[in-house]
């Protein structure tokens, strides 16, 4: 083998690599461990509040020494193989930026009759169209309206961008582009908001092309409170920053209350060391009065640490100020101690020696201090007038763009209306005539992201913020600032809960699905192949150590879907190892020698292998490209595994494989046990022969099949239909169908189902109630209604927390709702996916085989697989097996196309090298040989992937039941179409080549 030492150093150098990655999650995985067991009271529960602030202390604290660098349990975090949140539990939303409201400000709320009808049409379109609202709101006005738009949009508010003698497309330009600042707007007012949540790892990104912002908040316990400060309406302020001089007095007073408080204390604590401390705090304090200005040193000293007999004050946790930071009064403190700064703030005694003319508030994000590599946040103090109302809002702002200042510097331009231009004018006299000159803070939801110093009056309304941007923080700047010209309310259009029980039974489910699947794998080869076997699961643990590593270093998060990946990915990375290793039995059949046969196994079958994972993966990247949620992570791992298992099985099997036989031919290195031997050898099946026979038979299975789907429908998920769902707990079980008809009053006749999830103590209700109400309480009304109708079923109790469920009282533990215009969205999604991936297929097939008969053969055999699985979903429901299609089973459906061409390749792979060989003219010979030659890799493949595929189905939990059942029926169909109809199709569209 040539260039086998670069693979070995790439083998190297790719396990080094993943050995380092994943050791930042074994770290972070003891850390969360020891703060468990800090929360853990002596009854054994937990405080979750008392983990987080255990967390919170060691955030930006080294816990990890590599090679002499320390990291931070921050950059810990962000380094490790996270879990999505299925896996721990949290929320999942999907908010949709109103563009609704954003034109209809715009037009400054015009009563034009013809405008509003053209509003309420487009709203309706919306519900069956993937146009832009935009685009739909043109359309319903040109039937509606002969009058220009301009007409409508010419107002004040938007001077300067729209005029009366402007074209219908210049109007809408304008519309498009502030639809889209309102969504960056928005997403930057989101990010801010979920940062300062105060959970690990919240995820939030922009779904490009649509006007929705995905967010994912891992550890959410609190669904209300996360609704709330989504939904909120962002709220612009500009305060005045109070003078050092008006606050001095009062932190002295402050301290002074500390101070006494950690006097009693102590002497309450006898101990030498307490009194010590006291007097080491006192003479800091008292050291330098201009000094006691500062918070910091106001706050310092402030808890005693009772099981030491010792004062751990919060000179121990502050780092120390710099003279630089102090001077003027400045307050800036270490990241780490403004959640303790913050309580102490909020106490009512404190907050009493406050004046009530200003109020605290912190910047929104910290600076890193380069000597120190400490993360600074500054305290503002802000003056506060008659009725706690800032002296100026957002809504006077017209317009903020990123601009350059007179030295070309980042800065922000920002323009008013004639109300802000008056109060903006007389703030900035005022602030200019100060001495030393005054500060104005620019504030969004109580945070301050600016305070710029004021150089003269502005009289205009015209500004320029300039300071020490970046371009891309003078951007978001200038996007706050817009944040309140014009409103741009957000929606929830669609919802997942999952409690921490759940996800952690969907882990445990997961874990044991791979390792069981890895575990029956490893033996049958072993078993079939025997020291052949033993190789290629050392590539198969090479292959998941690869795919978990790759993970990390990406900063993805494993999901339930992604452990079915793996699953997935040990059945098919075996394949690769079944065509080498029969190549060579080939081979070594025909009389050629061990080494030779190696070589040769290894080069025949390459252009197979290849094939093979080009076709898989071109559907994963489909799924990746096209998905959402769940199928993201799904295919991600995909084609992650794809990778790694063609290195794996191509590159390291041969390297182990050649260094075993070394330079002899007689090297006890075998490829086949007495078992496997003679297995499947020498068959001589007529495949072609029994075609019609197939052709009737999926004719007949998928017709049944698909009449049942018309009559009866499929059982689509809230995915496709749009709806909520619940899990519901309980302790003794419960009949799904007397409960499906108890809540059939609680939910108004509605569309509704219930049914087992996993156990007959757990239920899943599906309901179709209220699923076109888009307004904020409608979540709650459908809840309220769920615990109602369950409560008078049971005689139970709601309660929220799953580990009290006992006789008495039941629980939710997960929920997920899906709007009816994002389901529309979804099922059209999903129908784009398959039609690219056959689309794909057909072309790669063409370039690689260059007959249009074996692409059309290859097609004709995708679709009749997955109309296949349809059927067989359809026929299932007739004996009560009920499964949803939703997004997870358009994954499955994809999964099963690139597996069934996967099959078909490898067949189509040898028909082509017979007819290439020329032997003989009869295609129907040559296309049994063809099959009957790949016979036992395809009986191999199929059977190791099936394995995997049923303990999936068996063990991998009942979110992934229909994944699961659908891949066992694909599996079977693909391996049956690949040799039933794939190759016949070809031979029937080829018939003037037929002897």
């Amino acid at each position: 083998m040539q260039n086998k030492g670069a693979v070995v150093t790439l083998t190297i150098i790719i396990t080094l690599l993943c050995v380092y990655y994943l050791s930042f999650t074994f770290v972070s995985r003891g850390i969360q461990k020891d703060a468990v067991e800090y929360a853990t009271d002596d009854t054994g529960v937990v405080d979750l509040g008392k983990k987080q602030n255990y967390l919170d202390s060691v955030w930006n604290l080294p816990v990890y020494n590599l090679f002499g660098i320390e990291y931070t349990y921050k950059e810990v975090k962000d380094t490790e193989l996270s879990r999505g949140l299925d896996l721990q539990g949290g929320m999942h939303v999907t908010l949709e930026v109103s563009p609704v409201d954003i034109i209809k400000g715009l037009s400054g709320n015009s009563t034009d009759p013809q405008f509003n009808e053209a509003i309420k049409a487009a709203k309706e379109k919306q519900r069956n169209s993937q146009e832009r609202f935009a685009s739909l709101f043109y359309q319903s006005y040109s039937e509606i309206s002969q009058k220009p738009l301009a007409d409508i949009f010419a107002n004040a508010a938007n001077r300067g961008r729209v005029s009366r003698g402007d074209s219908d497309d210049a109007v809408m330009d304008v519309i498009e582009k502030e639809i889209e600042d309102a969504i960056d707007r928005s997403f930057i007012i989101l990010r801010t908001r979920i940062d300062q949540f105060g959970t690990s790892q919240p995820n939030i990104q922009r779904l490009q092309g649509t006007g929705r912002i995905q967010i994912e908040i891992p550890g959410a316990d609190n669904p209300e409170r996360v609704r709330k400060l989504l939904q909120g309406v962002a709220k612009l302020e500009f305060w005045e920053v109070a003078e050092p001089t008006e606050y001095s007095n009062s932190l002295i007073a402050i301290n002074d209350l500390l101070v006494k408080e950690q006097q009693k204390a102590f002497e309450q604590d006898k101990s030498g060391a307490a009194e010590a401390a006291t007097e080491n705090l006192s003479d800091a304090l008292s050291a330098d009065t201009t000094q006691t200005d500062d918070l910091g040193a106001a706050l310092e000293g402030q808890e005693v640490d009772s099981s030491q007999n010792k004062l751990d004050s919060l000179s121990a946790q502050i780092s120390p100020l710099f003279a630089l930071s102090r001077a003027g009064g400045t307050l800036i403190y270490d990241v780490r101690d403004t959640t303790e700064i913050g309580k102490i703030i909020r106490r009512p005694d404190v907050k009493s020696l406050l004046p009530r003319t200003i109020k605290p508030l912190w910047e929104v994000k910290p600076t890193m201090n380069e000597q120190t590599g400490e993360e600074l946040l500054q305290l503002y103090f802000v003056k506060v007038g008659r009725g706690g109302q800032a002296p100026l809002t957002g809504e006077v702002i017209t317009d903020a763009r990123q601009d350059l200042d007179e030295y070309a510097r980042p800065a922000v331009s920002m323009q008013m209306n004639a109300t802000g231009t008056r109060v903006w004018g007389k703030m900035t006299r005022e602030a200019a005539n100060r001495n030393p000159r005054g500060k104005i803070a620019i504030v969004l939801d109580n945070l301050v992201y600016s305070a710029p110093g004021v150089n003269g009056e502005i009289p205009n309304g015209n500004s320029q913020i300039s300071g020490n941007f970046t371009l891309e923080e003078a951007k978001d700047l200038a996007n706050i600032l817009k944040a309140g010209s014009l409103p741009a309310p957000t929606r929830i259009v669609e919802e997942a809960i999952v409690g921490p029980t759940l996800g952690q039974l969907a882990q445990s489910q997961g874990i044991v699905s791979i390792l069981a699947g890895l575990g029956m794998v490893v033996l049958f080869m072993v078993a079939y192949y025997a020291k052949g076997g033993l190789v290629a699961n050392i590539a198969l643990v090479f292959n998941i150590f690869f795919i978990l590593g790759i993970l990390a270093q990406f900063n993805a998060a494993l999901t339930l879907p992604g452990m079915a990946g793996i699953v997935l990915t040990i059945g098919m990375s075996i394949d690769a190892n079944v065509l080498i290793f029969e190549r060579i039995r080939e081979e070594m059949k025909n009389g050629v020698k061990l080494r030779e046969a190696i070589t040769m196994g290894y080069k025949k079958a390459f252009s197979s292998i290849v094939d093979a994972n080009v076709t898989t993966l071109l559907t994963a990247i489909i799924l990746f490209v096209l998905g959402q949620g769940p199928i993201k992570g799904f295919a991600i791992t995909l084609m992650i595994g794809i990778f790694c298992s063609f290195f794996s099985a191509v590159y390291i099997t041969r390297v182990v494989v050649e260094w075993m036989v070394g330079r002899r031919d007689d090297a006890k290195v075998s490829f086949s046990t007495p078992f496997s031997k003679n297995l499947l050898s020498n068959t001589n099946i007529d495949f072609m022969g029994k075609r019609k026979m197939a052709y009737v038979f999926s004719t007949v299975f998928i017709v049944i099949g698909m009449a049942l789907t018309f009559t009866q429908g499929l059982n689509l998920g809230v995915d496709f239909q749009g709806g909520r769902s619940y899990i519901v707990n309980f302790q003794d079980p419960v009949v799904a169908t007397d409960m499906k008809l108890a809540l059939s009053e609680s939910f108004e006749n509605a569309g509704t189902e219930v049914k087992n999830f996993g156990g007959n103590n757990i239920m899943k209700v599906t309901t179709s109630y209220l699923v076109n109400d888009e307004t904020d309480g409608a979540d709650d009304k459908v809840k309220n209604a769920l615990v109602s109708g369950v409560e008078s079923f049971t005689g139970l109790k709601y309660v929220a927390d799953d580990s009290q469920v006992d006789d008495k009282r039941f629980s939710i533990s997960g929920s997920s709702k899906v709007g009816a215009t994002i389901a529309d969205d979804i099922k059209s999604a999903s129908f784009e996916a398959g039609i690219f991936a056959i689309i794909a297929i057909f072309l790669y097939i063409l370039v690689r085989f260059r007959k249009w008969q074996f692409s059309t053969g290859a097609i004709i055999a995708l679709v009749h697989d997955a109309a296949f699985v349809f059927s067989a979903f359809a026929i299932a429901g007739l004996f009560g097996i009920k499964y949803e299609i939703d997004q997870v089973f358009v994954a499955a459906i994809l999964t099963i196309i690139g597996y069934s061409i996967n099959d078909t390749v490898v067949v189509f792979d040898r028909i082509r090298e017979y007819l290439n060989l020329g032997t003989s003219n009869d295609r129907l010979q040559i296309f049994n040989q063809a099959i009957n030659g790949t016979l036992n890799r395809t009986m191999m493949t199929s059977l190791t992937t099936l394995v995997v595929v049923l303990i999936l189905f068996l063990f991998g939990g009942e979110v992934l039941r229909g994944f699961s059942f659908a891949l066992l029926i694909g599996i079977m169909v693909g391996t049956y179409s690949s040799v039933f109809v794939a190759s016949p199709i070809v031979v029937d569209l080829d018939k003037k080549n037929l002897k």
